[in-house]
Protein backbone atom coordinates (compact mmCIF):
# COMPACT_ATOMS: atom_id res chain seq x y z
CA UNK A 1 0.00 0.00 0.00
CA UNK A 2 1.36 3.03 -1.18
CA UNK A 3 -1.17 5.69 -0.12
CA UNK A 4 -3.40 5.94 3.04
CA UNK A 5 -6.79 4.71 2.51
CA UNK A 6 -9.58 7.68 1.65
CA UNK A 7 -12.70 6.62 3.73
CA UNK A 8 -16.36 8.45 2.87
CA UNK A 9 -17.93 8.67 6.65
CA UNK A 10 -20.98 10.53 5.42
CA UNK A 11 -23.36 7.23 5.44
CA UNK A 12 -21.49 6.34 9.07
CA UNK A 13 -24.24 6.41 12.10
CA UNK A 14 -27.15 5.20 9.26
CA UNK A 15 -26.98 1.41 10.79
CA UNK A 16 -28.19 -1.32 8.42
CA UNK A 17 -27.44 1.08 5.05
CA UNK A 18 -24.54 -0.28 2.72
CA UNK A 19 -22.84 2.86 2.74
CA UNK A 20 -22.20 2.52 6.50
CA UNK A 21 -21.74 -1.11 6.96
CA UNK A 22 -18.86 -0.23 3.41
CA UNK A 23 -17.44 2.31 6.11
CA UNK A 24 -17.12 0.29 9.42
CA UNK A 25 -15.63 -2.38 6.84
CA UNK A 26 -12.83 0.24 5.85
CA UNK A 27 -12.16 1.81 8.65
CA UNK A 28 -11.36 -1.70 10.33
CA UNK A 29 -9.24 -2.68 7.17
CA UNK A 30 -7.24 0.42 7.81
CA UNK A 31 -6.82 0.00 11.42
CA UNK A 32 -5.91 -3.82 11.66
CA UNK A 33 -3.04 -3.04 8.57
CA UNK A 34 -1.86 0.36 8.40
CA UNK A 35 -3.50 2.48 11.62
CA UNK A 36 -4.04 5.44 9.45
CA UNK A 37 -6.22 6.65 6.85
CA UNK A 38 -8.52 9.59 5.78
CA UNK A 39 -12.22 10.36 6.25
CA UNK A 40 -14.12 12.53 4.31
CA UNK A 41 -18.19 13.17 4.24
CA UNK A 42 -17.70 13.98 7.91
CA UNK A 43 -19.56 17.47 7.86
CA UNK A 44 -16.99 19.25 9.23
CA UNK A 45 -17.28 22.82 7.03
CA UNK A 46 -14.40 24.25 5.00
CA UNK A 47 -15.39 28.24 6.96
CA UNK A 48 -14.55 26.48 10.16
CA UNK A 49 -11.27 25.07 9.38
CA UNK A 50 -10.30 27.92 7.64
CA UNK A 51 -11.31 30.25 10.68
CA UNK A 52 -9.20 27.59 13.27
CA UNK A 53 -6.08 27.63 10.73
CA UNK A 54 -6.79 32.15 11.05
CA UNK A 55 -6.69 31.33 15.18
CA UNK A 56 -3.90 29.18 14.87
CA UNK A 57 -1.51 31.93 13.24
CA UNK A 58 -2.83 34.32 15.13
CA UNK A 59 -1.70 32.83 18.45
CA UNK A 60 1.75 31.62 17.31
CA UNK A 61 2.74 35.42 15.90
CA UNK A 62 2.09 36.52 19.21
CA UNK A 63 5.74 37.42 20.81
CA UNK A 64 7.18 34.64 22.75
CA UNK A 65 7.09 36.75 25.92
CA UNK A 66 3.57 36.43 25.54
CA UNK A 67 3.47 32.87 24.80
CA UNK A 68 5.84 32.08 27.29
CA UNK A 69 3.69 33.16 29.55
CA UNK A 70 1.51 30.28 28.80
CA UNK A 71 3.86 27.42 29.51
CA UNK A 72 3.24 23.97 29.63
CA UNK A 73 6.00 23.92 32.25
CA UNK A 74 3.38 25.61 34.83
CA UNK A 75 0.93 23.24 34.31
CA UNK A 76 0.99 19.74 35.74
CA UNK A 77 -1.87 18.55 33.48
CA UNK A 78 -0.39 18.89 30.14
CA UNK A 79 -1.75 22.37 28.72
CA UNK A 80 -0.34 25.60 27.62
CA UNK A 81 2.39 26.53 25.16
CA UNK A 82 5.28 24.17 24.29
CA UNK A 83 8.05 25.97 22.61
CA UNK A 84 10.49 25.44 19.68
CA UNK A 85 12.68 22.12 20.96
CA UNK A 86 10.22 21.92 23.90
CA UNK A 87 9.38 18.25 23.13
CA UNK A 88 11.51 15.11 21.96
CA UNK A 89 9.36 12.29 20.44
CA UNK A 90 12.00 10.27 18.82
CA UNK A 91 14.97 9.03 21.38
CA UNK A 92 18.68 9.57 20.36
CA UNK A 93 17.57 12.73 18.27
CA UNK A 94 17.54 16.54 19.00
CA UNK A 95 14.80 18.06 20.07
CA UNK A 96 11.58 18.50 18.00
CA UNK A 97 11.82 21.40 15.65
CA UNK A 98 8.60 22.99 16.25
CA UNK A 99 6.00 24.81 19.11
CA UNK A 100 2.60 23.57 20.22
CA UNK A 101 -0.16 24.58 22.21
CA UNK A 102 -2.57 22.39 24.04
CA UNK A 103 -5.96 22.58 25.34
CA UNK A 104 -7.58 20.03 27.36
CA UNK A 105 -11.75 19.77 28.89
CA UNK A 106 -12.85 22.62 29.85
CA UNK A 107 -13.77 22.67 33.43
CA UNK A 108 -15.61 24.95 35.77
CA UNK A 109 -13.95 26.43 38.00
CA UNK A 110 -15.92 24.49 40.77
CA UNK A 111 -15.49 21.15 39.73
CA UNK A 112 -14.58 18.55 42.21
CA UNK A 113 -11.73 16.90 40.01
CA UNK A 114 -10.17 20.45 39.27
CA UNK A 115 -10.57 21.61 43.05
CA UNK A 116 -8.94 18.33 44.37
CA UNK A 117 -5.65 18.54 41.37
CA UNK A 118 -6.82 15.31 39.92
CA UNK A 119 -4.35 14.58 37.16
CA UNK A 120 -5.25 15.88 33.72
CA UNK A 121 -8.41 17.89 35.68
CA UNK A 122 -6.59 21.45 35.79
CA UNK A 123 -7.43 24.38 34.12
CA UNK A 124 -6.69 25.49 30.71
CA UNK A 125 -4.11 28.92 29.61
CA UNK A 126 -5.62 31.07 27.29
CA UNK A 127 -4.47 33.98 25.96
CA UNK A 128 -5.78 37.06 27.04
CA UNK A 129 -5.43 39.38 24.22
CA UNK A 130 -7.03 37.64 21.31
CA UNK A 131 -11.13 38.29 21.85
CA UNK A 132 -12.99 35.49 20.93
CA UNK A 133 -10.36 32.94 20.83
CA UNK A 134 -11.09 30.69 23.71
CA UNK A 135 -14.31 30.37 22.30
CA UNK A 136 -13.49 29.42 18.85
CA UNK A 137 -11.27 26.43 20.29
CA UNK A 138 -14.02 25.39 22.25
CA UNK A 139 -16.49 25.15 19.27
CA UNK A 140 -13.74 23.43 17.44
CA UNK A 141 -12.99 20.82 20.52
CA UNK A 142 -16.57 19.44 20.60
CA UNK A 143 -17.12 19.08 16.85
CA UNK A 144 -14.05 17.13 16.79
CA UNK A 145 -15.56 14.93 20.11
CA UNK A 146 -18.38 14.53 17.94
CA UNK A 147 -17.05 13.18 15.25
CA UNK A 148 -14.10 10.43 17.59
CA UNK A 149 -17.90 9.56 18.93
CA UNK A 150 -18.73 8.34 15.16
CA UNK A 151 -15.69 6.56 14.64
CA UNK A 152 -15.29 5.17 17.88
CA UNK A 153 -18.94 3.37 16.94
CA UNK A 154 -17.23 2.17 14.28
CA UNK A 155 -14.23 0.94 15.92
CA UNK A 156 -16.27 -1.02 18.19
CA UNK A 157 -18.61 -3.01 15.88
CA UNK A 158 -15.82 -3.85 13.60
CA UNK A 159 -13.56 -5.19 16.94
CA UNK A 160 -17.02 -7.56 18.20
CA UNK A 161 -18.15 -5.32 21.00
CA UNK A 162 -21.35 -3.18 21.59
CA UNK A 163 -21.62 -0.59 19.36
CA UNK A 164 -21.79 2.11 22.66
CA UNK A 165 -18.40 0.53 23.86
CA UNK A 166 -16.68 3.13 23.68
CA UNK A 167 -18.84 5.61 24.75
CA UNK A 168 -18.44 5.82 28.73
CA UNK A 169 -14.87 6.27 28.25
CA UNK A 170 -15.16 9.33 26.43
CA UNK A 171 -17.09 11.45 29.16
CA UNK A 172 -15.24 13.82 30.56
CA UNK A 173 -12.11 12.56 28.28
CA UNK A 174 -8.35 13.28 28.48
CA UNK A 175 -8.96 14.65 25.07
CA UNK A 176 -6.49 17.76 23.85
CA UNK A 177 -6.68 19.85 21.39
CA UNK A 178 -3.22 21.00 20.27
CA UNK A 179 -2.09 23.89 17.41
CA UNK A 180 1.34 23.04 15.82
CA UNK A 181 3.35 25.36 13.91
CA UNK A 182 6.61 24.09 12.33
CA UNK A 183 8.97 26.27 11.29
CA UNK A 184 10.75 25.84 7.46
CA UNK A 185 14.37 24.69 7.41
CA UNK A 186 16.04 25.83 3.84
CA UNK A 187 17.43 22.17 3.13
CA UNK A 188 15.58 19.07 4.99
CA UNK A 189 17.56 16.40 5.12
CA UNK A 190 17.04 13.53 7.58
CA UNK A 191 20.92 13.34 8.89
CA UNK A 192 20.60 16.51 10.13
CA UNK A 193 18.40 16.44 13.43
CA UNK A 194 17.34 20.19 12.94
CA UNK A 195 15.46 19.41 9.98
CA UNK A 196 12.74 16.82 11.91
CA UNK A 197 9.58 18.76 13.59
CA UNK A 198 8.54 15.78 15.29
CA UNK A 199 10.37 12.49 15.71
CA UNK A 200 9.59 8.94 14.74
CA UNK A 201 6.78 8.10 17.39
CA UNK A 202 3.75 6.84 17.66
CA UNK A 203 0.83 7.95 19.27
CA UNK A 204 0.19 7.80 22.65
CA UNK A 205 -3.87 7.51 23.34
CA UNK A 206 -6.85 5.44 21.60
CA UNK A 207 -7.41 8.13 18.34
CA UNK A 208 -5.48 11.58 16.72
CA UNK A 209 -7.44 13.33 13.86
CA UNK A 210 -5.66 15.60 12.43
CA UNK A 211 -6.57 18.59 10.18
CA UNK A 212 -3.55 19.92 8.02
CA UNK A 213 -3.03 23.15 6.13
CA UNK A 214 -1.26 22.85 2.59
CA UNK A 215 2.13 22.33 3.08
CA UNK A 216 2.40 18.46 3.76
CA UNK A 217 5.53 17.15 5.84
CA UNK A 218 3.57 14.42 7.58
CA UNK A 219 5.20 10.75 6.71
CA UNK A 220 3.83 7.41 7.87
CA UNK A 221 6.09 4.04 8.19
CA UNK A 222 4.90 1.16 7.02
CA UNK A 223 5.02 -2.67 7.68
CA UNK A 224 7.98 -3.33 5.81
CA UNK A 225 10.03 -0.06 7.04
CA UNK A 226 9.29 1.94 4.24
CA UNK A 227 7.87 5.71 4.76
CA UNK A 228 5.27 6.89 2.43
CA UNK A 229 3.87 10.58 2.21
CA UNK A 230 0.41 11.38 4.21
CA UNK A 231 0.01 14.45 1.71
CA UNK A 232 -2.65 16.73 1.59
CA UNK A 233 -6.20 16.23 0.99
CA UNK A 234 -8.22 19.36 0.70
CA UNK A 235 -11.28 18.78 3.38
CA UNK A 236 -10.47 15.85 4.76
CA UNK A 237 -8.88 14.71 7.94
CA UNK A 238 -6.01 12.43 8.91
CA UNK A 239 -6.84 9.61 11.40
CA UNK A 240 -5.07 7.73 12.87
CA UNK A 241 -4.91 4.69 15.87
CA UNK A 242 -2.86 5.26 18.87
CA UNK A 243 -1.14 3.24 21.48
CA UNK A 244 -3.73 2.72 23.75
CA UNK A 245 -6.28 1.28 21.70
CA UNK A 246 -3.68 -0.94 20.41
CA UNK A 247 -3.40 -2.44 23.84
CA UNK A 248 -6.70 -2.38 24.64
CA UNK A 249 -7.82 -4.40 20.90
CA UNK A 250 -4.74 -6.69 22.12
CA UNK A 251 -2.49 -5.52 18.73
CA UNK A 252 -5.72 -6.58 16.84
CA UNK A 253 -5.31 -2.50 15.70
CA UNK A 254 -1.91 -0.89 15.10
CA UNK A 255 -0.59 1.99 15.73
CA UNK A 256 1.94 3.15 13.21
CA UNK A 257 5.08 5.36 13.81
CA UNK A 258 4.98 8.65 12.17
CA UNK A 259 7.06 11.70 11.84
CA UNK A 260 7.12 15.24 10.21
CA UNK A 261 9.83 16.74 8.22
CA UNK A 262 10.09 20.52 8.25
CA UNK A 263 9.24 22.21 5.09
CA UNK A 264 11.87 23.79 2.72
CA UNK A 265 9.94 26.99 2.27
CA UNK A 266 6.51 28.05 4.05
CA UNK A 267 5.93 27.51 7.56
CA UNK A 268 3.26 24.65 8.08
CA UNK A 269 0.63 24.74 10.70
CA UNK A 270 -1.45 21.31 11.70
CA UNK A 271 -4.58 20.87 14.26
CA UNK A 272 -4.87 17.82 16.14
CA UNK A 273 -7.33 16.21 18.39
CA UNK A 274 -5.96 13.87 20.57
CA UNK A 275 -9.20 11.80 21.68
CA UNK A 276 -8.05 9.90 24.89
CA UNK A 277 -10.65 8.17 27.53
CA UNK A 278 -11.13 9.70 30.99
CA UNK A 279 -8.57 9.30 33.35
CA UNK A 280 -10.00 6.48 35.09
CA UNK A 281 -10.87 3.97 32.51
CA UNK A 282 -9.62 0.64 32.59
CA UNK A 283 -7.34 -0.44 29.44
CA UNK A 284 -7.21 -4.31 29.37
CA UNK A 285 -7.48 -6.41 26.19
CA UNK A 286 -11.16 -6.43 25.14
CA UNK A 287 -13.19 -9.99 25.31
CA UNK A 288 -13.90 -10.36 21.59
CA UNK A 289 -9.69 -9.60 21.49
CA UNK A 290 -8.83 -12.09 23.12
CA UNK A 291 -8.81 -16.25 23.22
CA UNK A 292 -6.99 -19.25 24.32
CA UNK A 293 -5.26 -18.71 20.75
CA UNK A 294 -4.33 -15.00 21.54
CA UNK A 295 -4.14 -14.39 25.14
CA UNK A 296 -3.70 -10.83 26.37
CA UNK A 297 -0.55 -9.47 25.64
CA UNK A 298 -0.34 -6.29 27.93
CA UNK A 299 -1.38 -6.09 31.58
CA UNK A 300 -4.07 -3.78 32.48
CA UNK A 301 -3.23 0.04 33.12
CA UNK A 302 -5.54 3.18 33.04
CA UNK A 303 -5.59 5.90 30.89
CA UNK A 304 -4.11 8.52 33.09
CA UNK A 305 -1.36 6.42 34.07
CA UNK A 306 -0.55 5.62 30.50
CA UNK A 307 -0.65 8.34 29.02
CA UNK A 308 1.49 10.11 32.32
CA UNK A 309 4.62 7.43 31.72
CA UNK A 310 4.32 8.59 27.81
CA UNK A 311 4.35 12.16 28.90
CA UNK A 312 6.89 12.06 31.22
CA UNK A 313 9.40 10.54 28.70
CA UNK A 314 8.58 13.00 25.98
CA UNK A 315 9.35 16.25 28.16
CA UNK A 316 12.23 16.73 29.78
CA UNK A 317 11.15 19.05 32.18
CA UNK A 318 8.56 16.55 33.84
CA UNK A 319 11.61 14.28 34.24
CA UNK A 320 13.55 16.66 35.88
CA UNK A 321 11.12 17.83 38.11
Amino acid sequence: MDTLPVIDISCLGNSGTIGHDRAVAEIGRACRHIGFFYVTGHGIADDLMTGMFQAAHTFFAQAAAQKAALSIETSRHNRGYVAFQGEQLEAGRAADLKEAFNIGLELPPDDPELRAGAPFRGPNQWPEDLPGWRAQMLGYYDRMLALADRLHRAFALDLGVEERFFVPAMKRPLAVLRLLHYPPVAQPDLADAAAIGAGTHSDYGMLTLLAQDEISGLQVRRRDGTWIEAPVIPGAFVCNIGDMLMRWSNDVYVSTPHRVINPPSQDRYSIAMFCDPAPDTVIACLPSCCSEERTARYEPTTSAAYLTGRLDATYAFRAEA
